[in-house]
């Protein structure tokens, strides 16, 4: 068994044409992060009735959901399926719904360890934030700033 020379090393993944930057997926991550921590807060201190749990809730997930909305984009650059669709923006959005709602229940467990806390405030947040995420991703499709071009394809070997 021979392994594959450099020449026929497995292809790198197309990025998207209008596919984002780092810089522009980080400010987009922070972005989110103001509009989901007041989410956040909101929820929790209505649902507990606790102002200092809510706000080590919402303070918790600043850090933790900074870092998998980066990852969370950038997973999504590698999927060629129309970048500007209203339908794509929707699917990000309940993926994205999918993990924040993990990290919520798990981050009220861990400062509440009230399961009935951590079920509520995830679950009420499944349904405000997947509407809230996807004003937020139309809005950012309009934003032209850190978008990267897709490189000219190359003419095929004769």
């Amino acid at each position: 068994m021979t392994l594959p020379s450099a020449d026929t090393a497995l292809p790198k993944p197309r990025l998207l044409k209008g596919a984002d930057s780092h810089g522009r997926s980080l400010v987009k991550g922070v972005t989110w992060r103001v509009i989901g921590t007041a989410d956040t807060f909101l929820w929790s201190w209505l649902i507990t009735h606790e102002p200092v749990s809510a706000a080590s809730i919402a303070t918790l997930e600043t850090f933790t959901k900074i870092f998998l909305f980066y990852g969370h984009e950038r997973l999504w650059r590698i999927f060629p399926w129309s970048p500007n669709a209203r339908l794509r923006s929707l699917s990000k959005a309940v993926s994205w719904r999918v993990v924040g709602s993990l990290d919520t229940f798990l981050l009220t467990m861990l400062v509440t360890g009230k399961l009935h806390y951590a079920i509520s405030i995830a679950g009420v947040e499944a349904l405000t934030k997947v509407g809230l995420y996807y004003v937020h991703e139309r809005i950012w499709r309009r934003v032209k700033w850190g978008r990267l071009e897709a490189p000219a394809p190359t003419p095929a070997a004769a």
